[in-house]
């Protein structure tokens, strides 16, 4: 792409359009890779801490209604620090929530654990904030869809090495711990073994903690330029004119319910997919690798993605695409059974892919000088990965927060349909006019 497509003004010394797009594909794949460790989390905290599948999956609660409480203060810090040094404290934020992980380790306490995750979270929440709008600006609109595909396969890429390294140091021989913790008739000998296994995470989350405050020096050291999201085009200065709420604009609010709607479908298909093909009767030996593949259907959609916007799709029929193969893979799911259900659930990564790179620049299309408090609102909706999950377990699980849904005639099968159908539906509403709403023709 050549400089004179880039719709921003570069000073001297500082960084180009392919140089900056580098950078910020580093920071997509930092936070892909400390996401979707949450998927290996779910395992290990289960067998370390003794908990139920509900107890578990608060593993994704607690790092995910970070993002709803942070993102809008994200927003006013981005205006005080600028987007690159609000980028580099992030970092730091994710630093500190890793080190949270050494005591928690060590007195074995899932609640020192989940707030290490909030701290983690918040972090993101603001990372995301300042590099989700910053790909979407920093190029041509009709291609804002194919670049954040582009950032998702740096994303997703660490995403799927994230679990297989995590896995294999944290839960090696998983099936035999269980088996030996379980056998252990002595509670010093159990507590031992627990202990032992618990230490396991301190190393990685160490090693995490250095290399992002390391990054963080070095992004504060580079020539990343800053962008002007208050700066109006005549267009969009027509469409903002007399607007004084980031609320008088329809297609945000709904696109707001659309990510959190999209990332609860998300994490579902990548964080819950162990714990599902666990309770088909498969070992956790086995399942700790599942979201691995999960994360590789999700690569493939995005090399579909470049390939295909804006130059065959555009980045709205994409998503009209993925929401029917999003119920399609669901259906699939439900009628079969072991390797083959799993097979479809992994599938829905495919699906998933090229969800975010249609929907936040469809939502953010045309907001001017709202751009930072709406990517802030839209970050908000990450919080649909924590919640989502909670609603699934709430339906079979007595001991969820959601155990008002609880039914005994729910099995995990039905519960998984039920959660997902109707948000792909939904997705493929706002695909198909939901961005449309308030807007002029």
């Amino acid at each position: 792409m050549s400089n004179q497509t880039v719709t921003m003004n570069l000073p001297p010394k500082q960084a180009g359009y392919a140089q900056s797009m580098a950078i910020i594909g580093m920071l997509f794949f930092v936070f892909g890779f400390v996401t979707w460790l949450n998927g290996t989390l779910i395992q290990f905290f289960r067998i370390v801490c003794e908990l139920n599948v509900a107890q578990a999956l608060l593993v994704t609660m607690a790092f995910f209604m970070a993002y709803f409480f942070l993102s809008i203060p994200s927003s006013f810090i981005l205006n005080k620090t600028g987007f690159k040094n609000g980028m580099a404290l992030g970092l730091l934020i994710i630093a500190v929530g890793s080190l949270i992980f050494i005591p928690a380790a060590n007195a074995r306490s899932f609640g020192i654990f989940l707030t290490g995750l909030f701290v983690q979270g918040a972090g993101l929440a603001l990372l995301q904030t300042a590099s989700n709008p910053y790909a979407s600006i920093i190029g041509p609109k009709e291609s804002a869809a194919k670049r954040i595909s582009i950032l998702g396969i740096c994303n997703k890429s660490a995403g799927a090495l994230a679990p297989l390294i995590l896995s294999s140091i944290v839960l090696k021989g998983a099936e035999k711990l269980e088996a030996d913790i379980a056998a252990a008739v002595d509670a010093t000998q159990k507590t031992a073994l627990l202990d032992s296994l618990a230490s396991r995470v301190i190393a990685p989350y160490l090693v995490i903690a250095i290399i992002l405050t390391i990054l963080a020096f070095l992004l504060k050291r580079s020539s990343l330029p800053e962008i002007d999201t208050n700066a109006e085009d005549a267009t969009t200065a027509a469409a903002t004119q007399g607007k004084t709420s980031v609320f008088q604009f329809p297609q945000l609010v709904l696109g707001v319910l659309c990510i959190f709607t999209y990332v609860g479908v998300e994490v579902m298909a990548g964080d819950v997919i162990g714990q599902y093909g666990t309770s088909l009767g498969m070992s956790v030996d086995d399942s700790k690798y599942f979201t691995s593949f999960t994360l590789v259907a999700m690569l493939v959609g995005y090399v579909i993605g470049i390939a295909t916007i804006p130059k065959y799709l555009s980045g709205k029929k994409g998503l009209q695409i993925s929401a029917v193969l999003g119920v399609v893979f669901t259906v699939a799911a439900y009628f079969n059974t072991g390797a083959s259900a799993v097979t479809f659930i992994a599938l829905l990564g495919l699906a998933n892919a090229l969800m975010w790179p249609a929907i936040f620049p469809m939502a953010i299309d045309g907001l001017g000088r709202f751009t930072k408090i709406g990517s802030a609102l839209l970050v908000m909706g990450i919080v649909g990965g924590g919640v989502l999950p909670q609603v699934y377990a709430g339906m079979f699980n007595e001991h969820s927060m959601f155990n008002f849904l609880y039914s005994a005639s729910i099995d995990f099968r039905h519960a998984f349909l039920y959660c997902m159908v109707p948000c792909y539906l939904y997705i493929l509403f706002y695909a198909l006019v939901g961005d449309k709403i308030g807007k002029k023709a």
